[in-house]
């Protein structure tokens, strides 16, 4: 007879591993699923969080490898596996097919991310890994004493100009608006960075290259003038999209595409719980992925105990 778990989490970002510690402190027989290579989730790509509590500067990779550790010293380790889809997912046992198996479990809890958000113009596809990249952290290091744009006006893009502006030699920071939507404490920062040049009320047209990027065509929303900034690197801030194309069809999802789910975690299936960026919230952090993956196993416990005995 198959295995059948307490409890399946997919993902190990920040609110999937907060799920596997509470979980293991149950005493739940659970399970972690990961497509990546390395756990932490999207944190891993930062330079530096500032906001987590206790750990004042500590860069994206070594808090999400604080998490793994943690998650490892209590006996969970994520299988590296890809999930190719969910079934019976409303029903009391839960399917999960990957390449390599398939496995039953009583409840899940998502905690899938999300993915960057493309720009979707020419250039972009073509030119990916030859000086189009979503990570600044990651590529940044290739461009030093070279030119970079950075296209958004999010927090993830002002911190991306301020990282580059310590490698390249000149930074244009492309924002559809004429202010920054980021945090006071950042713009500060971002305006401090004398080779950082603002490019305001302008939208990219395309990247333009032939085997590598050798700049950017950008439209001025305001004038509709037309101009190209010569680059060597094109790096995209321009936020995130909800990673839910596995459960589109079988949860209720927003009109963005997150998972209609509140701090609970409950979602419109019974014994299936959303976690982190997944999920339809107000702020999207470190801090709040983490207790989402709290509380989604104390939903999952409550669903257990009432159907462990009898009351559906």
């Amino acid at each position: 007879m198959e295995k059948t778990y307490d409890l399946i989490i997919i993902g190990s970002g920040p609110a999937g591993l907060s799920a596997a510690i509470y979980a293991q402190r149950a005493g739940l027989d659970t399970l972690v699923l990961e497509k990546e290579y390395i756990s932490g989730g999207q944190v891993v790509n930062t330079a530096e969080v500032d906001n987590y509590p206790g750990m004042p500067g500590i860069s994206g990779m070594d808090l999400g490898e604080a998490f793994g550790e943690h998650a490892r010293k209590l006996g969970l380790e994520p299988q590296r596996e890809k999930i190719l889809s969910l079934e019976n997912i409303s029903g009391d046992i839960k399917t999960i097919r990957t390449k390599k198996h398939e496995y039953q479990a009583k409840t899940l809890i998502l905690a899938f991310g999300a993915e960057h958000r493309k720009l979707d113009i020419p250039g972009e596809d073509d030119l990916g890994g030859l000086g189009v990249s979503y990570c600044a952290t990651c590529d940044g290091a290739f461009y030093k004493d070279r030119i970079a744009v950075v296209v958004g006006g999010g927090n993830v893009a002002a911190e991306d100009a301020v990282f580059l502006s310590g490698l390249c030699e000149k930074v244009y920071l492309v924002h559809r608006r004429d202010a920054l939507r980021a945090d006071k404490a950042i713009q500060e920062k971002v305006f401090a960075c004398e080779n950082i040049e603002m490019v305001w009320d302008s939208v990219p047209l395309e990247i333009l290259g032939q085997e590598e990027v050798t700049g950017l065509k950008i439209r001025n929303v305001k004038t509709g003038e037309e101009r190209e900034l010569e680059a060597d690197g094109v790096f995209i801030a321009v936020g995130i999209v909800p990673s839910t194309a596995l459960v589109k069809d079988q949860l209720k999802l927003d009109e963005n595409g997150y998972i209609c789910a509140g701090e609970d975690g409950v979602t419109s299936a019974p014994g299936v719980f959303a976690a982190g960026d997944i999920r339809t919230k107000a702020l999207r952090q470190v801090v709040t992925a983490v207790s989402d993956g709290a509380n989604a196993v104390a939903s999952a416990q409550k669903y257990l105990w009432r159907t462990d005995n009898g009351n559906h």
